[in-house]
């Protein structure tokens, strides 16, 4: 046991200094702004501080443990702990969640409020990477919740009540799947009750009583993923809300239904997985194709990138679904990579609009010619997200590719046409990626009008996108930064598919 309770520092850290923004003097949104951004700062240097000094990479079991009784009732404990699957999401999600907050600069509205509702989310998700309670994983993963809804729904677009309404819809009603499994699973436990991760991983359960489970906790994680059919929230909440929280959303919350697949569903039901991995190869196939290829059909900006978002996390769930050291490690790679791609992505549509007050792709054009830095940045995050080689997609969906074909579990038959459906879909992303750049810079049809003037993108928005792409680069050039963080812990997971 770890005697400084690190954890439960970096967690409760941001929601306190939040609660503590409504105390602050008024004297306008600056100091707001500065107060929140510099807490952010602090919170990401704690946590590197944390994982570079208290963290051991080559250990795959659980660190920094932490374990204080909270309800005796129901035994329920405030347990938390880090491993190599956990590291990542959090460093990613400290840093999103930093430069999310320097893009909400423009936010002048109720400001106080929407800072707050910033850090809530930073808690909770770093609480749900860290927790190793059944229970508080699931009052963190619902702590999501109500910013987003508040955030979408005061701070969107025109339809911002509609699509506040379905998002919360559509997770509350993943999340009830959730709080049966929870229940269901403490129930079952041993003599007593129990809710923990350790001794729930060394349980087992009868075949039919793990795919049910299964199935409760699936349907949990794949609106939040989200898998077909359960995806018609994501892009109409990216449509309507602020582009600081679609970084949010695209960056971290999307990442939390794949971490929970592969937290609870692989780890605690490993042969429900390996019935249902093929269905999920299946799924993650056909959603590469179908959201890469509805995304050609929007005009809506937004909608279009988010349509790729779904597109994307087709990788995920086939690497997930490989079942081997590799298709694992590189559906982790596509976690951070998309994190970081989908978020600047979202961020630039949202500059351009601030500008140009257009929605519409057909409206635009021409716009490179006004504003070069801002063509330069969106040229390059296309890039990144159509895997260009040297970017930080091409290495993830590489591994996954190579999962998938070294994967001794599925008919050689089967290998060729799951590869073959991810080159096509590997193929409609550049062709929709590229007509969205088309339509947007080249052509002279906003240069035309007499009245224009656009600024390019200022010393704020240029820090924040470097700040995004070094690490696209980076992880490109270097994959191994990211993966060695998890390839003690993945192999831990996966010895239970081919030990038993």
């Amino acid at each position: 046991m770890n005697h400084f309770p690190w954890l439960t520092i970096i967690v409760v850290l941001p929601i306190f200094v939040g609660c503590l923004i409504f105390f602050l003097p008024h004297r306008g949104n600056r100091v707001i702004r500065w107060y929140t951004i510099c807490m952010c700062i602090l919170e990401l240097l704690l946590t590197t501080y944390t994982f570079c000094y208290h963290f051991k990479l080559d250990d795959p079991l659980i660190q920094l443990m932490e374990d204080y009784k909270w309800i005796h009732f129901l035994d329920f404990h405030w347990r938390l702990g880090i491993d190599g699957l956990s590291v990542g999401p959090i460093l990613l999600t400290g840093f999103i969640t930093t430069l999310a907050t320097l893009a909400a600069w423009p936010v002048t509205r109720d400001s106080r409020l929407f800072h707050f509702l910033m850090l809530a989310m930073y808690s909770g998700q770093i609480g749900l990477f860290s927790s190793r309670d059944l229970l508080l994983f699931f009052l963190m993963w619902e702590l999501e919740l109500i910013p987003v809804y508040l955030l979408v729904s005061m701070w969107g677009g025109k339809k911002r009540l509609y699509s506040a309404t379905k998002f919360i819809l559509y997770t509350a009603g993943g999340s009830v799947f959730l709080l049966m499994g929870v229940l269901g699973i403490g129930l079952y436990g041993s003599t007593e009750p129990t809710l923990n991760f350790e001794i729930l991983a060394n349980q087992s359960y009868p075949a039919a009583l793990e795919i049910i489970f299964y199935i409760g906790f699936f349907l949990a994680f794949a609106v939040k993923l989200p898998i077909i059919p359960l995806h018609t929230w994501l892009p109409d909440t990216h449509g309507e809300a602020h582009y600081s929280t679609c970084m949010l959303l695209a960056g971290i919350l999307l990442k939390m239904g794949a971490y929970g697949l592969v937290r609870i569903n692989m780890e605690l039901f490993p042969h429900a997985h390996s019935i249902f991995s093929p269905w999920l190869m299946i799924v993650g196939a056909m959603q590469i194709i179908y959201a890469a290829s509805t995304s050609l059909g929007q005009r809506n900006l937004k909608k279009r990138i988010a349509y790729s978002s779904v597109s994307h996390m087709g990788f995920i769930i086939i690497g997930i679904g490989s079942i081997t050291d590799m298709g694992l490690n590189g559906a982790l790679l596509q976690i951070i990579s998309h994190g970081f791609i989908g978020a600047a992505l979202f961020f630039l549509a949202g500059t351009t609009y601030d500008r140009i007050r257009l929605v519409y792709l057909d409206e635009m054009g021409g716009i490179a010619i006004p504003m070069p830095k801002i063509f330069t940045m969106f040229s390059s995050f296309s890039m990144a997200s159509l895997a260009l080689p040297g970017m930080s997609g091409f290495v993830a969906e590489l591994i996954v590719f190579f999962g998938l074909i070294t994967s001794p579990k599925y008919l050689l038959m089967t290998k060729l046409l799951i590869t073959f459906v991810m080159a096509i879909g590997m193929i409609l992303t550049p062709i929709y990626l590229l007509s969205m750049l088309r339509q947007m810079f080249y052509g002279y049809k906003i240069f035309n009008d007499p009245n224009s003037y656009f600024f390019d993108s200022g010393p704020r928005e240029l820090f924040l996108l470097i700040s995004i792409f070094l690490p696209v680069l980076g992880i490109g050039m270097y994959p191994d930064f990211v993966l060695s963080l998890a390839v003690e812990r993945v192999e831990v997971i996966l010895s239970k598919f081919f030990y038993e």
